[in-house]
Protein backbone atom coordinates (compact mmCIF):
# COMPACT_ATOMS: atom_id res chain seq x y z
CA UNK A 1 0.00 0.00 0.00
CA UNK A 2 1.03 3.48 -0.56
CA UNK A 3 0.69 5.35 2.42
CA UNK A 4 0.79 8.56 3.76
CA UNK A 5 1.65 9.68 7.05
CA UNK A 6 0.38 13.06 8.96
CA UNK A 7 1.75 14.00 12.13
CA UNK A 8 3.83 16.37 13.98
CA UNK A 9 5.43 15.85 17.41
CA UNK A 10 7.76 13.77 18.31
CA UNK A 11 4.94 11.09 19.58
CA UNK A 12 4.38 10.54 16.01
CA UNK A 13 8.06 10.34 14.84
CA UNK A 14 8.43 6.97 16.53
CA UNK A 15 5.10 5.72 14.81
CA UNK A 16 6.87 6.57 11.35
CA UNK A 17 10.16 5.46 12.16
CA UNK A 18 8.43 2.30 13.48
CA UNK A 19 6.18 2.17 10.10
CA UNK A 20 9.17 2.74 7.30
CA UNK A 21 11.52 0.51 9.53
CA UNK A 22 8.28 -2.55 9.10
CA UNK A 23 8.90 -2.01 5.25
CA UNK A 24 5.87 0.06 5.12
CA UNK A 25 5.61 2.15 1.75
CA UNK A 26 5.65 5.82 3.58
CA UNK A 27 5.32 8.01 0.21
CA UNK A 28 4.46 11.52 1.84
CA UNK A 29 4.26 12.93 5.35
CA UNK A 30 2.02 15.48 5.83
CA UNK A 31 3.07 17.78 8.67
CA UNK A 32 3.10 21.57 10.33
CA UNK A 33 4.15 25.01 8.46
CA UNK A 34 8.01 26.14 9.86
CA UNK A 35 7.24 28.50 12.42
CA UNK A 36 9.53 31.12 14.11
CA UNK A 37 10.55 30.27 17.75
CA UNK A 38 13.46 31.38 20.00
CA UNK A 39 15.30 34.56 20.76
CA UNK A 40 16.33 34.71 16.70
CA UNK A 41 13.03 33.61 15.74
CA UNK A 42 14.53 31.08 13.79
CA UNK A 43 12.58 28.57 12.06
CA UNK A 44 11.75 25.52 13.54
CA UNK A 45 11.08 22.79 11.72
CA UNK A 46 8.59 19.85 13.43
CA UNK A 47 9.78 16.82 14.68
CA UNK A 48 7.63 14.85 12.21
CA UNK A 49 9.27 16.82 9.48
CA UNK A 50 13.12 16.47 10.56
CA UNK A 51 12.87 12.66 10.86
CA UNK A 52 10.88 12.51 6.87
CA UNK A 53 14.02 14.80 5.75
CA UNK A 54 16.57 12.92 6.84
CA UNK A 55 15.39 9.66 5.44
CA UNK A 56 14.41 11.27 1.90
CA UNK A 57 10.26 11.33 2.35
CA UNK A 58 8.15 14.06 0.63
CA UNK A 59 7.38 16.10 3.06
CA UNK A 60 3.99 18.78 2.58
CA UNK A 61 3.50 21.33 5.16
CA UNK A 62 -0.14 22.91 4.13
CA UNK A 63 -1.01 26.04 5.91
CA UNK A 64 -4.73 25.34 5.47
CA UNK A 65 -6.24 21.58 4.89
CA UNK A 66 -8.62 22.96 2.43
CA UNK A 67 -6.26 24.96 0.47
CA UNK A 68 -6.89 23.77 -3.29
CA UNK A 69 -2.97 23.10 -4.02
CA UNK A 70 -2.54 20.91 -0.83
CA UNK A 71 -5.66 19.27 -2.09
CA UNK A 72 -4.56 18.53 -5.44
CA UNK A 73 -1.27 17.32 -4.69
CA UNK A 74 -2.52 14.95 -1.87
CA UNK A 75 -4.75 13.85 -5.07
CA UNK A 76 -1.86 13.59 -7.28
CA UNK A 77 -0.02 10.85 -4.59
CA UNK A 78 -2.77 8.59 -5.07
CA UNK A 79 -2.46 7.26 -1.64
CA UNK A 80 -4.09 3.75 -0.81
CA UNK A 81 -4.29 4.62 3.04
CA UNK A 82 -3.49 7.88 5.43
CA UNK A 83 -2.16 7.29 9.23
CA UNK A 84 -2.68 10.26 11.87
CA UNK A 85 -0.50 10.69 14.80
CA UNK A 86 -0.46 13.48 17.02
CA UNK A 87 -1.95 16.10 14.06
CA UNK A 88 -4.41 18.59 13.67
CA UNK A 89 -8.06 17.71 13.17
CA UNK A 90 -9.21 16.75 9.26
CA UNK A 91 -11.83 17.94 7.43
CA UNK A 92 -13.72 14.86 5.11
CA UNK A 93 -12.18 15.94 2.10
CA UNK A 94 -8.70 15.14 3.24
CA UNK A 95 -9.73 12.06 5.56
CA UNK A 96 -11.99 10.44 3.06
CA UNK A 97 -9.78 10.17 -0.06
CA UNK A 98 -7.99 7.07 0.24
CA UNK A 99 -9.80 4.30 -0.95
CA UNK A 100 -8.51 2.15 1.89
CA UNK A 101 -9.64 5.25 4.48
CA UNK A 102 -7.66 7.12 7.30
CA UNK A 103 -6.64 5.56 10.46
CA UNK A 104 -5.68 7.50 13.83
CA UNK A 105 -3.70 6.37 16.62
CA UNK A 106 -5.28 7.59 20.08
CA UNK A 107 -3.30 8.06 23.34
CA UNK A 108 -6.47 6.60 25.41
CA UNK A 109 -8.19 3.43 25.34
CA UNK A 110 -11.20 4.97 23.27
CA UNK A 111 -14.21 5.51 24.09
CA UNK A 112 -12.79 6.79 27.28
CA UNK A 113 -10.86 10.19 27.19
CA UNK A 114 -11.42 11.86 23.78
CA UNK A 115 -10.05 14.79 23.09
CA UNK A 116 -6.42 16.65 22.95
CA UNK A 117 -5.15 15.57 26.45
CA UNK A 118 -5.70 11.99 27.20
CA UNK A 119 -2.61 11.61 28.78
CA UNK A 120 -2.58 14.39 31.26
CA UNK A 121 -6.41 13.69 31.73
CA UNK A 122 -6.01 10.19 32.93
CA UNK A 123 -3.25 10.85 34.86
CA UNK A 124 -5.23 13.90 36.55
CA UNK A 125 -7.70 11.57 37.68
CA UNK A 126 -6.06 8.84 39.35
CA UNK A 127 -6.71 6.19 36.67
CA UNK A 128 -5.45 2.38 37.38
CA UNK A 129 -4.88 1.96 33.34
CA UNK A 130 -4.45 3.78 29.96
CA UNK A 131 -3.38 2.48 26.73
CA UNK A 132 -3.18 2.82 22.63
CA UNK A 133 -6.04 2.95 20.23
CA UNK A 134 -5.96 2.99 16.51
CA UNK A 135 -9.21 3.22 14.67
CA UNK A 136 -10.66 5.06 11.11
CA UNK A 137 -11.60 8.69 11.40
CA UNK A 138 -15.30 9.57 11.00
CA UNK A 139 -17.04 12.73 11.19
CA UNK A 140 -16.98 13.61 14.96
CA UNK A 141 -13.56 13.45 16.65
CA UNK A 142 -12.50 10.06 18.48
CA UNK A 143 -15.50 8.50 17.44
CA UNK A 144 -14.66 6.44 14.93
CA UNK A 145 -14.56 2.38 14.77
CA UNK A 146 -12.40 0.82 17.10
CA UNK A 147 -9.57 -1.53 14.70
CA UNK A 148 -6.98 -2.41 18.09
CA UNK A 149 -6.32 -1.60 21.42
CA UNK A 150 -3.46 -2.16 23.79
CA UNK A 151 -3.28 -1.48 27.76
CA UNK A 152 -0.91 -0.08 29.85
CA UNK A 153 -1.11 -0.50 33.78
CA UNK A 154 -0.40 2.76 36.10
CA UNK A 155 1.25 3.06 38.69
CA UNK A 156 0.09 6.06 40.35
CA UNK A 157 3.35 8.37 40.78
CA UNK A 158 4.32 8.24 36.81
CA UNK A 159 4.34 11.69 35.18
CA UNK A 160 2.62 12.93 32.08
CA UNK A 161 6.43 13.03 30.44
CA UNK A 162 6.50 9.26 32.35
CA UNK A 163 3.19 7.78 30.18
CA UNK A 164 3.97 10.10 27.35
CA UNK A 165 7.32 7.88 25.98
CA UNK A 166 5.39 4.50 27.57
CA UNK A 167 2.36 4.81 24.86
CA UNK A 168 4.77 6.96 22.32
CA UNK A 169 6.67 3.11 21.71
CA UNK A 170 3.07 1.36 22.09
CA UNK A 171 1.10 2.93 19.93
CA UNK A 172 4.26 2.61 17.35
CA UNK A 173 3.85 -1.31 17.43
CA UNK A 174 0.07 -0.95 17.24
CA UNK A 175 0.08 1.21 14.62
CA UNK A 176 2.62 -1.29 12.40
CA UNK A 177 -0.40 -4.31 13.69
CA UNK A 178 -2.95 -2.15 12.40
CA UNK A 179 -1.65 -0.70 8.89
CA UNK A 180 -0.42 -4.84 8.12
CA UNK A 181 -4.28 -5.85 9.27
CA UNK A 182 -5.76 -3.68 6.98
CA UNK A 183 -3.04 -4.54 4.44
CA UNK A 184 -4.36 -8.23 4.50
CA UNK A 185 -7.78 -7.32 5.48
CA UNK A 186 -7.45 -9.20 8.82
CA UNK A 187 -8.74 -7.01 11.14
CA UNK A 188 -12.77 -6.33 12.77
CA UNK A 189 -14.11 -2.94 13.11
CA UNK A 190 -15.69 -2.03 16.72
CA UNK A 191 -18.26 0.66 16.91
CA UNK A 192 -17.64 2.34 20.33
CA UNK A 193 -21.27 2.67 20.40
CA UNK A 194 -21.33 -0.67 21.73
CA UNK A 195 -18.99 0.02 24.27
CA UNK A 196 -21.15 3.21 26.04
CA UNK A 197 -23.97 1.13 27.55
CA UNK A 198 -24.42 2.58 30.91
CA UNK A 199 -21.10 3.84 30.93
CA UNK A 200 -20.32 7.43 32.33
CA UNK A 201 -17.41 8.59 29.74
CA UNK A 202 -15.00 11.01 30.75
CA UNK A 203 -12.92 13.27 28.13
CA UNK A 204 -9.71 15.07 27.40
CA UNK A 205 -10.32 18.29 26.63
CA UNK A 206 -7.31 21.00 25.65
CA UNK A 207 -5.62 22.29 28.97
CA UNK A 208 -5.34 25.54 29.88
CA UNK A 209 -3.28 28.02 31.86
CA UNK A 210 -6.34 28.34 34.67
CA UNK A 211 -6.45 24.55 34.35
CA UNK A 212 -3.59 24.49 35.98
CA UNK A 213 -3.46 26.73 39.14
CA UNK A 214 -3.95 24.49 41.95
CA UNK A 215 -6.88 24.06 44.66
CA UNK A 216 -5.07 23.44 47.98
CA UNK A 217 -9.11 23.07 49.04
CA UNK A 218 -8.78 19.28 47.46
CA UNK A 219 -7.88 16.48 48.83
CA UNK A 220 -4.13 15.75 49.04
CA UNK A 221 -3.94 12.97 46.78
CA UNK A 222 -6.10 14.79 43.80
CA UNK A 223 -3.52 17.69 43.86
CA UNK A 224 -1.08 15.12 43.95
CA UNK A 225 -2.48 13.54 40.82
CA UNK A 226 -2.86 17.06 39.25
CA UNK A 227 0.86 17.73 40.00
CA UNK A 228 2.25 14.65 38.12
CA UNK A 229 -0.74 15.01 34.94
CA UNK A 230 0.45 17.96 33.81
CA UNK A 231 4.30 17.18 34.92
CA UNK A 232 6.42 18.31 32.93
CA UNK A 233 4.31 20.20 30.78
CA UNK A 234 1.91 22.82 30.65
CA UNK A 235 2.72 22.01 34.64
CA UNK A 236 0.59 22.66 37.41
CA UNK A 237 1.52 25.99 39.59
CA UNK A 238 0.61 27.71 42.53
CA UNK A 239 1.10 31.63 44.02
CA UNK A 240 4.68 32.02 46.71
CA UNK A 241 5.37 35.45 47.77
CA UNK A 242 3.04 37.32 44.57
CA UNK A 243 5.08 34.85 41.98
CA UNK A 244 3.82 31.70 40.28
CA UNK A 245 5.74 28.32 41.42
CA UNK A 246 5.26 25.63 38.95
CA UNK A 247 5.45 22.18 40.64
CA UNK A 248 6.66 19.43 38.93
CA UNK A 249 7.21 16.45 41.28
CA UNK A 250 5.70 16.49 44.82
CA UNK A 251 4.74 13.88 47.44
CA UNK A 252 1.80 13.76 49.72
CA UNK A 253 0.67 12.53 53.47
CA UNK A 254 -3.18 12.48 54.32
CA UNK A 255 -2.79 14.16 57.71
CA UNK A 256 -4.88 16.75 59.84
CA UNK A 257 -2.80 19.86 58.19
CA UNK A 258 -3.20 22.10 61.44
CA UNK A 259 -3.18 25.16 59.11
CA UNK A 260 -5.59 26.51 56.51
CA UNK A 261 -5.65 24.50 52.87
CA UNK A 262 -3.19 26.72 50.85
CA UNK A 263 -1.23 27.95 53.75
CA UNK A 264 2.56 26.24 54.07
CA UNK A 265 5.33 24.94 56.39
CA UNK A 266 9.19 24.74 55.86
CA UNK A 267 12.26 24.04 57.74
CA UNK A 268 14.43 26.64 55.50
CA UNK A 269 16.27 23.95 54.56
CA UNK A 270 15.14 20.15 53.48
CA UNK A 271 11.67 20.60 53.30
CA UNK A 272 8.01 22.92 51.86
CA UNK A 273 4.49 21.57 52.21
CA UNK A 274 1.00 23.05 51.29
CA UNK A 275 -1.72 22.16 53.85
CA UNK A 276 -4.37 20.59 50.96
CA UNK A 277 -8.16 19.34 52.17
CA UNK A 278 -6.87 16.44 54.29
CA UNK A 279 -3.90 16.71 54.59
CA UNK A 280 0.15 18.30 53.37
CA UNK A 281 1.63 18.09 49.72
CA UNK A 282 5.54 18.02 49.81
CA UNK A 283 6.95 19.82 46.69
CA UNK A 284 10.25 18.36 45.77
CA UNK A 285 11.45 19.85 42.20
CA UNK A 286 9.95 23.34 41.66
CA UNK A 287 10.31 26.28 39.14
CA UNK A 288 10.10 29.85 40.29
CA UNK A 289 8.60 32.59 38.21
CA UNK A 290 12.00 34.06 36.57
CA UNK A 291 14.12 31.05 37.59
CA UNK A 292 15.78 27.52 36.46
CA UNK A 293 13.83 24.64 37.80
CA UNK A 294 15.72 22.84 40.66
CA UNK A 295 15.14 20.27 43.24
CA UNK A 296 13.45 21.33 46.64
CA UNK A 297 16.61 21.94 48.56
CA UNK A 298 18.48 23.75 46.12
CA UNK A 299 15.03 25.84 45.89
CA UNK A 300 15.19 26.67 49.73
CA UNK A 301 18.94 27.99 50.16
CA UNK A 302 17.88 30.71 47.46
CA UNK A 303 14.47 32.03 48.54
CA UNK A 304 13.20 33.68 51.72
CA UNK A 305 10.04 32.54 52.83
Amino acid sequence: MKIIFMGTPQFAVASLDALVKAGCNIIAVVTAPDKPAGRGQKLNESAVKQYAVANGIKVLQPEKLKNPEFLEELRSLRADLQVVVAFRMLPEVVWNMPPRGTINLHASLLPQYRGAAPINWVLINGEKESGVTTFFLKHEIDTGDILFTEKVTLTGHETAGDLHDRLMNKGAGLLVKTVKGVESGRYNEHPQSALLDGVELKHAPKIFKEDCLIDWQQPAESIYNKIRGLSPSPTAYTMLNGKILKIFHAKFENAEPGIQPGGFLSDNKTFLKFAAGDGHVYLTDVQLEGKKQMDIEQFLRGVKL
